[in-house]
């Protein structure tokens, strides 16, 4: 398990964090929204010890990240938005960094890289943004880490290559493995994730697993353009409107929770929406 308790963080005179409290359990794809410069990455950094809170605390599976413990750090790796790769080759880069994760494996790299379509005979430099990017992905997947942190991955991706890693990311998940992606890039991944987490002035502003949502919350399509009176969120759509309700009892769902859709609901309307999770707890 990994507790964050009260946890506060300030860059000189701006505050990120002022007692920011989140449990999170393995087994789960975390999707981490956020406006920008909400502390999304901030986070992630902390988590992977390259940070260290002003105060708070966080326990990742037994360890505290800022003290930096090998053993931790060989079972964390995080895919950075901005990442720098040194001019080698594949292989060069593989052997040079592959044994600081006891669990990695070559035979799994090798597979990902394919799955991806690197060209592997190209040294690093070589490579465009997006192909690198699938590098480190691949490589970070290979290490099978018990926590991968991973800022915008589908940034520079492609289309195709969004389709690949959603794929090779639902391969992944184990029941010992935690997993958080921060993006923005919701329609990238709203098939993936199975636990939203929304991060709003320093504070955890939404935290529910998938399962949750679509029995508290109903997405649905009206071609009339009328809306039902327990609407909480809606927005015009082409032929119609698009909306968010409380679900009735028994109701069955209209369909796959819209990612973007609820990050709107919960920014514009947020206290209706904490009411309806509110009644359902209850």
């Amino acid at each position: 398990m990994i507790k964050i308790e009260s946890l506060g963080f300030a860059y000189k005179r701006r505050t990120v964090f002022d007692r920011l409290t989140l449990e999170l359990r393995p087994g789960h794809i975390y999707g981490l929204l956020g406006k920008n410069g909400t502390g999304k990455s901030t986070l992630l950094r902390t988590l992977m010890g390259l940070l260290f809170p002003d105060q708070g605390s966080i326990e990742a599976f037994g360890y505290n990240p800022s003290k930096r413990h090998p053993e931790y750090l060989q079972e964390a790796f995080m895919v950075a938005e901005e990442f720098y790769l040194p001019s080698v080759s594949v292989p060069r880069f593989m052997k040079s960094n592959s044994p600081f994760y006891p669990a990695f494996d070559e035979a799994q790299f090798w597979e990902y890289l394919k799955e991806f379509d690197v060209p592997v005979s190209h040294p690093l430099d070589q490579m465009s943004y997006g192909q690198r990017k699938k590098v480190l992905i691949s490589f970070a997947l290979a290490c099978n880490t018990k926590l991968l942190l991973m800022d915008e991955p589908t940034n520079g991706l492609d289309i195709l290559s969004k389709s690949q890693f959603r794929k090779v990311m639902a391969s992944v998940v184990t029941e010992d493995k935690y997993i958080i992606i921060s993006t923005h890039q919701v329609r990238d991944l709203e098939s993936l994730i199975d636990y939203i987490t929304i991060l709003d002035d320093g504070e955890i502003r939404f935290h529910y697993d998938m399962g949750t949502i679509q029995d508290v919350l109903h997405f649905g399509f009206s071609f009339e353009k009328t809306l039902p009176q327990d609407t909480l969120y809606s927005e015009s759509v082409l032929s119609g409107l698009a909306y968010i309700k409380k679900a009735a009892a028994g109701e069955m769902n209209a369909g796959k929770v819209d990612l973007e859709m609820l990050y709107k609901a919960v920014n514009l309307n947020g206290p209706a929406i904490d009411q309806a999770f509110a009644v359902a707890a209850s």
